[in-house]
């Protein structure tokens, strides 16, 4: 009934040249005829071990499609400068020309699947709606996992022509004609030659961030690269926090956390709501409440384990299809490096290929995944489903220093909070890039993910403050902070709730602080390290340890970052990197 939603599939089937069309209805019978066709016909997918892993799948990517590519990823706005200097940018004209001769018959001899997705509860005030049109099997059932599907979306979307249209083919899986375009004004993506599921389930990253961060701006609310967890205190009374960090800073550890034994005997339990996006609306209340709109978890499988995540762990046990991991051929079961100590002597590695592990080459890929879903999360929150979203009393901004940022600190007020997220960093491991210490921005972990520029985004978060009369406090964290041998001074891993209580204490007016040039700070007995035998208060006093000369350095280094933005950045925030240098100058 819903003529646009028809003349674009129309247009679309026109173009690519499918074989057939089938319509994702949503129905268990249809999904598990897919898995059948992926498994036995295609054999995209190989089912795993039925007792150990119920209904779990392992699938190998082409070899020359294991992540997301960012230097083929575009922003593709009618004026270069709406796209900014941080993003890839292609006029929108020329790239529809480019990539539809890519397109032209690229699903010839195949199935065009419609499916239907909602991100976001379906009906909920917060959710959007998008269709993705693709010819891969993989997809559909990523998607499955990931979002709301099938026929209640529709239902959902009646005749509105207010969707995310995303077009999707594998087509010859080429490295050079691989592409990931995002066309914010047409609320349009269109993504060609991968069958990766970071540059193909267009309801992730594509929809929920690039193309939502630029929805968000117009209507007035925000999509963030943000966990979502509740913290429930001995009385049962629940606080929510959203949290963002770049990669490789614990992010899905934090949204997991398992609170250590001293507060875990108390009662406190912490409750995962979204371990990787966040969108936030400003509720009647006046208060920002936030929503995870995805459904599933994407996520690393190396150095997962027992220790790191068991929560995570106990996720994928089950409805899990498992990316580029390595496989025990004794038992029919997956495994990756940090799972354990003890890796399978009769396996296949992620290629397929026979493994021995000492050879010295990985079993499973460095960022092979696991797709899994939320509900079947043990520490998953009761207000999961809920389509109002949860109330946010904090947001945290954090990184990966060595020496300049504190182990948490509070931002002065809303202004000064975008600051701290604006200046967001962390810095290179040599196992990450053959470099120690070099400084890489990610402002509110958003840098590979705004649909638009950044300079302009940071003035919608100030604009923001406008329209919350309760806004939630910000702070910094920094997890990572190292001793004079580099090794790590602070335990992390669940005791990150202690610094995580003194937080929500800030919120309630409940905790003091020692103002300092940098915003405020916790004295060193205000965080409770009962029951850490490796952590005194002069190790609290080194981690909370402000360096005025690391700091100058730091803000010669934002000064840097700031000008390439070529006059977007908001005077608010020139002023607040002038108040700094003040203060660390006094």
């Amino acid at each position: 009934m819903n003529k646009v939603l028809m003349n674009w599939i129309d247009e679309m089937e026109a173009l690519t040249q499918p074989d057939q069309i089938v319509w994702i209805d949503g129905s268990r019978e249809q999904i598990e005829e897919i898995t059948r066709q992926a498994v036995e016909e295609t054999h995209e997918l190989e089912r795993l071990n039925p007792e150990k892993l119920p209904n779990c799948y392992l699938h190998r990517s082409a070899l020359n499609d294991v992540a997301r590519v960012e230097e083929k990823t575009f922003i593709c706005t009618k004026r270069k400068e709406d796209a900014g200097p941080t993003n890839n940018w292609m006029d929108p004209a020329a790239c529809y020309e480019k990539l539809g001769k890519l397109f032209q018959g690229s699903m010839r001899g195949r199935t065009m699947y419609v499916i239907p997705y909602s991100m976001g509860i379906v009906g909920s005030p917060f959710a959007k709606i998008g269709m993705e049109l693709t010819d891969s099997r993989y997809v559909v059932l990523n998607m499955d996992i990931m979002t709301r599907i099938g026929k209640p979306v529709l239902d959902a979307l009646g005749d509105s022509a207010d969707f995310v249209r995303g077009l999707h083919s594998k087509a010859e899986l080429s490295n050079e004609d691989r592409y990931i375009c995002h066309f914010p004004e047409d609320n349009t993506i269109w993504s060609i030659n991968s069958g990766y599921g970071g540059n193909v389930l267009l309801g992730k990253k594509c929809f929920a961030l690039r193309i939502a961060s630029h929805l968000g701006r117009q209507e007035g609310w925000m999509a963030e690269h943000m966990l979502i967890l509740g913290i429930e205190d001995p009385k049962g009374e629940v606080k929510y926090i959203a949290a963002a960090f770049p990669s490789a800073c614990g992010k899905t550890n934090l949204a997991m956390l398992i609170p250590p034994a001293l507060y875990r005997e108390k009662g406190y339990k912490v409750w995962c709501v979204g371990d990787d996006i966040a969108w936030l609306r400003v509720g009647p209340d006046g208060r920002l409440w936030a929503i995870n709109p995805e459904a599933g978890f994407f996520g690393v499988a190396p150095g997962t384990n027992e220790k790191t995540n068991p929560n995570a762990l106990g996720t994928v046990q089950r409805d899990t299809i498992f990316t580029n991991v390595a496989l025990n051929l004794d038992d029919n079961t997956v495994w990756w490096e940090g799972l354990d100590n003890e890796p399978p002597k009769n396996a296949l590695n992620w290629k397929g290929e026979s493994w021995d592990p000492a050879s010295g080459e990985p079993g499973a890929h460095p960022n092979s995944r696991f797709t899994a879903r939320a509900i079947h999360c043990p520490c998953i929150s009761r207000e999961f489903e809920n389509p109002m979203g949860v109330p946010i009393s904090a947001i945290i901004f954090g990184g990966r220093r060595a020496k300049t940022a504190p182990l948490v600190y509070q931002s002065r007020n809303w202004q000064n909070g975008v600051f701290v997220g604006s200046i967001m960093a962390s810095e290179t491991t040599a196992a990450a890039t053959g470099a120690v210490g070099v400084v890489r921005r990610d402002p509110m972990a958003m840098l590979p993910f705004c649909g638009y520029n950044m300079g302009d985004y940071f003035s919608h978060w100030l604009e923001m403050e406008t329209k919350i009369t309760n806004p939630p406090k910000i702070f910094n964290v920094n997890w990572f902070r190292l001793d004079e041998e580099r090794r790590f001074i602070w335990p992390g891993y669940g005791d990150n709730l202690r610094v995580l209580l003194w937080i929500l204490e800030r919120c309630e007016g409940k905790a003091d602080a020692v103002e300092t040039p940098i915003g405020f700070l916790p004295r060193p007995e205000d965080i409770n390290i009962e029951g850490l035998p490796d952590v005194s208060l002069d190790t609290m006093r080194e981690l909370l340890k402000v360096d005025s000369q690391l700091w100058r350095e730091e803000v010669n280094s934002v000064r840097s970052f700031y000008e390439q933005f070529e006059g977007r950045i908001p005077s608010v925030l020139l002023r607040e990197l002038d108040t700094l240098e003040s203060a660390i100058n006094r």
